[in-house]
């Protein structure tokens, strides 16, 4: 997400943007998105119970996408995309991080 925000933040800055304000909207959607990605990560390094759902609905709307990007004609982003994402939620799903996420208090 940090490169996607760099490449939005660039190319509203060098004018390639439809609309500046548009640009500079996407660009801070990106850079949030980012953020609230890496609070989710944290929360998973440290076991917390409440990153599962966040995480486990980034990989859901990740595969999703990829479905679309495969569809598309983009195979070549669209399947690792997939991969990845059906990684990401065979992970989340394993007995091992059951058992980490749902600790007691």
């Amino acid at each position: 997400m940090l490169v996607a925000t760099a490449f939005s933040a660039a190319g509203t800055i060098s004018g390639k943007s439809y609309h500046t304000a548009s640009g500079v909207a996407l660009t801070l959607i990106a850079f949030g998105t980012a953020v609230g990605l890496a609070a989710v990560a944290r929360g998973l390094a440290r076991a917390r119970r409440w990153s599962r759902t966040p995480a486990l609905l980034a990989q859901v709307f990740a595969g999703a996408y990829a479905f679309y990007l495969v569809g598309g004609h983009r195979a070549d982003w669209g399947v690792p995309t997939l991969i990845l994402a059906a990684a990401g939620l065979a992970a989340l799903l394993a007995p091992a991080s059951f058992k980490a996420l749902n600790r007691g208090p």
